[in-house]
C-alpha cells in the first residue's frame, strides 16, 4: 500500500512544466501596473469630484469669480493681516519720491478693512474732540452751558465717508474714460482708488485729537502737515494714471485732488472746532437788546 503522507516531498511527475514556463518572464514594470492600491494611495479625491475640482483651483492659483452683490465677494476685501495695515497706515503718513502707494503696498490685493476703520475712527475722533474743545475753550464762563451735540457725529460721518467713496468713484471713471482715449495711461481699479483714498486719512486722526488743545496755531500748523503728507501721496500715487495726458488734464486732475482734501481738512477745522459759541452769541444779542431804548 503506497505512503499518503502528505508532507513527504514529490517530485513533478511531468518534466515538461518546468520546459514550458521557462521562457516565460516578468518584468518589474509589469508588476508596478498590477500591484493594488493600498490605503494610503486612496485620497478623498478619488472619491468626491468637487473636491477634486477645488485641488485644481487651488494648486492653479486662481479663484472662483463671485458676482457682486454676493457676501462672499466682499469677504474677500476684509480678508488681510495686521502687519499688512500697519504698513499701509505708515506708507500713507510717509511720502517718498516715485514711490507709488498701490503699487509697493497693495499689490493688486485692495482691502476695504483698513479704509473703513480709519474712516469710522475718524468720524468718532472729529465728533468727540470737537465737543472737547468746545468745552474746553468755553470753560468758566457765567453764561455757558455744556450740551453735547451728538448730531456732530452724523455731520462727521457723512463727510468723511462721501469724501472716501465718491471722490474715488469720480476720480475712477474719469480715469477710465481717458484710458479708453489714451492706451498709454496706467489704469487702477475702483477698489484700488477707494482704498489709496481711505489710507490717506489715517494722518489726520493725530491731527485731529491735537485739535482739541485751545490753540489755534498748532491747530493750523497740524492741518498743513496733514495735508502736505496725505496730499503727496494722493498726488504721487495717481500721477502715473495722467502722467502721458494732456497738459490740461493733468493739471485738472491733480488740482482737485489737492483741492477736495484741503475742503475736507479746513471744512472740518472750521465747522467742528470754530471758537463761536451759540449760546453766547444768543446771551450777547439779549443783553444788548435789552440795553437799547424802546420806541
Amino acid at each position: 500500500m503506497a505512503s499518503t503522507d502528505p508532507f513527504q516531498f514529490r517530485e513533478f511527475e511531468d518534466e515538461n512544466l518546468l520546459e514550458s514556463h521557462r521562457d516565460v518572464t516578468i518584468s518589474i514594470e509589469d508588476v508596478k501596473a498590477e500591484k493594488p492600491k493600498s490605503s494610503a494611495d486612496f485620497t478623498p479625491a478619488d472619491d468626491d469630484p468637487l473636491s477634486s475640482d477645488d485641488k485644481t483651483e487651488l494648486l492653479s492659483g486662481q479663484k472662483k469669480s463671485t458676482p457682486f452683490w454676493t457676501f462672499e465677494y466682499y469677504q474677500n476685501f476684509f480678508d488681510i493681516e495686521t502687519h499688512h495695515v500697519k504698513e499701509r497706515i505708515i506708507g500713507s503718513m510717509v511720502p517718498w519720491p516715485r514711490k507709488n502707494f498701490i503699487r509697493v503696498y497693495l499689490r493688486q490685493n485692495p482691502d476695504l478693512y483698513g479704509p473703513f476703520w480709519i474712516c469710522t475712527t475718524l468720524v468718532f475722533a472729529i465728533a468727540i474732540s470737537g465737543n472737547i474743545s468746545k468745552f474746553l475753550v468755553n470753560l468758566g464762563k457765567p453764561n455757558y452751558l455744556y450740551t453735547p451735540e451728538f448730531r456732530k457725529v452724523t455731520i462727521a460721518a457723512t463727510a468723511i465717508f462721501t469724501y472716501a467713496w465718491l471722490v474715488p468713484l469720480a476720480l475712477w471713471g474719469f480715469l477710465f474714460w481717458r484710458n479708453n482715449k489714451v492706451m498709454s495711461l496706467v489704469s487702477y481699479s475702483f477698489m484700488e482708488t477707494v482704498c489709496a483714498y481711505g489710507y490717506s486719512l489715517a494722518i489726520y486722526i493725530p491731527a485731529v485729537v491735537l485739535w482739541i488743545l485751545p490753540y489755534e496755531w498748532l491747530r493750523w500748523c497740524s492741518i498743513v502737515v496733514a495735508l502736505c503728507l496725505s496730499g503727496s501721496v494722493l498726488v504721487m500715487t495717481f500721477w502715473p494714471a495722467v502722467r502721458d495726458d494732456h497738459p490740461k488734464i493733468i493739471i485738472a486732475v491733480l488740482s482737485a485732488i489737492v483741492v477736495l482734501n484741503v475742503l475736507l481738512a479746513v471744512g472740518c477745522k472750521i465747522y467742528f472746532f470754530s471758537t463761536l459759541d451759540p449760546v453766547l452769541k444768543s446771551a450777547a444779542v439779549t443783553s444788548a437788546a435789552k440795553v437799547l431804548p424802546t420806541t
